[in-house]
């Protein structure tokens, strides 16, 4: 008896989290209203010392680029994301797991989320729509930045970055990547190759000839200048948001209207 009555329990509560999931998840694509990023700086997690400050003129750069973005498909909102420097974080953030394994994940995905939670119960402000944590790093020979992922279920974002002023804005181009994998876009590029994948990833799949392309599709990543070689974009301003992409967060309704729109 009371075995089914745990059972029960249990199942009611993965009933309303998954309700309240996919309520979330609904509201914050209808794109009523602006989403609101709150953005924290954090330590990277070998120790280095390094300028971690969050520009007010980046965020409001990646702002724009959002906003011109919206506008090549008409959507209504004037201004489709706020984003708000929230601080400096002072531990360092669970780090992505090094396998594939499915439990290495789960605990990874709890652990940012109860880090996320506690920042947003701290704080004075409103609860933001997403949190984007951008992680920064010395440049150095030999040492690879960690990856950035992104969590949709609970719209956390981690950056990580290079703390460099010369790559100030090849980071924005991070920032606003990992920002729409929290709303449901895809990686569009083979994750072996680091190649964007045609047509999608390319920020001109009709072009002719097709290359070499001049702008990055977003969640494509890179620029392809030939079948094997492509550039990491240098600013947004050689970045676009492809009809893929706009379809996948809630821009357009239907993939061939996207691409009419975008035109």
């Amino acid at each position: 008896m009371f075995r089914r009555i745990r059972v029960a329990l249990l199942l009611y509560v993965l009933l309303f989290v998954a309700v309240g999931t996919y309520l979330t998840q609904t509201r914050v694509t209808d794109w009523n209203e602006p989403l609101w990023v709150n953005v924290y700086a954090a330590p990277a997690d070998d120790a280095t010392a390094v300028d971690s400050t969050i520009a007010a003129e980046d965020l409001a750069a990646i702002e724009g680029f959002f906003t011109s973005q919206a506008r090549a498909y008409g959507l209504g909102l004037a201004r489709p994301f706020r984003f708000h420097a929230a601080g400096i974080i002072d531990t360092p953030l669970p780090s992505l797991p090094v396998t594939s394994s499915f439990f290495a994940a789960i605990a990874w995905s709890l652990r940012m989320r109860w880090r996320v939670a506690m920042l947003n119960w701290s704080s004075d402000a409103p609860t933001p729509d997403i949190v984007l944590l951008v992680v920064h790093h010395e440049l150095r020979d030999g040492l690879p930045v960690e990856r950035s992922g992104a969590l949709r279920k609970g719209l956390i974002a981690v950056a990580h970055v290079i703390a460099e002023h010369a790559a100030r804005e090849a980071n924005r181009v991070v920032m606003a990547h990992e920002v729409l994998h929290t709303l449901g876009a895809t990686d569009k590029y083979d994750p072996v190759t680091n190649m964007p994948i045609f047509p999608f990833g390319y920020a001109e799949p009709d072009r002719a000839p097709l290359h070499p392309q001049d702008k990055a599709e977003l969640m494509g990543g890179r620029v392809p200048r030939s079948p094997r070689e492509a550039e990491i974009p240098r600013d947004l301003s050689q970045v676009v948001i492809g009809p893929a992409t706009a379809l996948e967060i809630g821009w357009t309704t239907t993939l061939q209207g996207a691409a009419r729109q975008h035109e």
